[in-house]
């Protein structure tokens, strides 16, 4: 039975978790498992593995590295005592040679023994701090997913992996500037304080209205856009590298962990 977003507003991570792993839920998580850490996704042949954690490592801000599986297994056993990435994301793209071939809601049958996958830090995880602040989140109070956007911002290549920065986009109470950029730096595993704020042509966004991935969002009177790094850069650096298959996150339908907003994520040793 379908669930809807309001009804798993409620729920704790667990409930969240397996109501998507059921299927029951394939829709955004923005403002869903309060306190707990979301993350974005990326799975790749290990062959691509080094190259693509070392693009990590040089942009942390649009890719805060958070979980890595070891090769060959589905489970992300530093984020959570029973997370299977074949499951637990609403939906997934499935990229062929850099190009998207279709979205589904399990991988199961994609899986195979040579794969790796990536958790990388999400803005979601400081969405809940900014409400307990009164700072209103206008894609949450009307059930739509962030506005996501190109920009002309470089990312720094490693291997075939390279391209623009993507960012995300929240329109914020000019007056409320300050505080929202000190709340959202304390969370540097999920891109901390934004990249930018004001005019979106300084960083080659021509119109607000026509994002890449997302739903538009209104910024109003009294209001500034502002714009923080975001997980979905990886997908744009995927366009460039075309590896014969690639899997992430659907924008805005995140995988979500079991842990703790605030903290701190531990050293990652995987074992490509």
């Amino acid at each position: 039975m379908a669930t809807s977003f309001e009804q798993l507003r409620q729920d704790n991570q667990f409930g969240v978790r397996a109501k998507i792993r059921s299927g029951a839920y394939c829709d955004h998580t923005s403002g869903l498992a309060n306190g707990f850490l979301q993350a974005n996704l990326v799975i790749l042949d290990q062959s691509y593995a080094l190259d693509f954690m070392r693009f990590c490592q040089r942009n942390p801000k649009p890719c805060p590295l958070v979980g890595v599986t070891d090769t060959g297994s589905p489970y992300m056993r530093t984020l959570g005592a029973d997370i299977d990435i074949r499951s637990d994301v609403p939906s997934y793209h499935i990229y062929r040679h850099g190009v998207l071939d279709r979205t589904v809601s399990d991988i199961t049958d994609l899986w195979n023994d040579q794969m790796v996958g990536f958790a990388l830090g999400c803005s979601f995880t400081f969405e809940h701090a900014l409400i307990r602040a009164g700072i209103p989140v206008w894609h949450i109070d009307n059930d739509r997913t962030v506005p996501m956007f190109k920009t002309n911002i470089k990312t720094i290549e490693s291997g075939p992996f390279s391209g623009p920065m993507v960012v995300s986009m929240r329109a914020i109470q000019i007056d409320k500037l300050d505080m929202v950029r000190a709340i959202s730096s304390n969370f540097p595993m999920a891109h901390g304080a934004p990249v930018h704020w004001g005019d979106p042509a300084d960083i080659g966004i021509a119109d607000l209205n026509a994002p890449d991935w997302g739903d538009a969002a209104p910024v109003g009177d009294g209001e500034i856009a502002v714009f923080w790094a975001c997980g979905v850069t990886p997908q744009a650096a995927i366009l460039h590298a075309k590896p014969p298959i690639s899997i992430t996150h659907k924008p805005g339908q995140m995988l979500i962990t079991d842990v703790a907003e605030d903290a701190e994520i531990p050293i990652i040793n995987p074992a490509f």
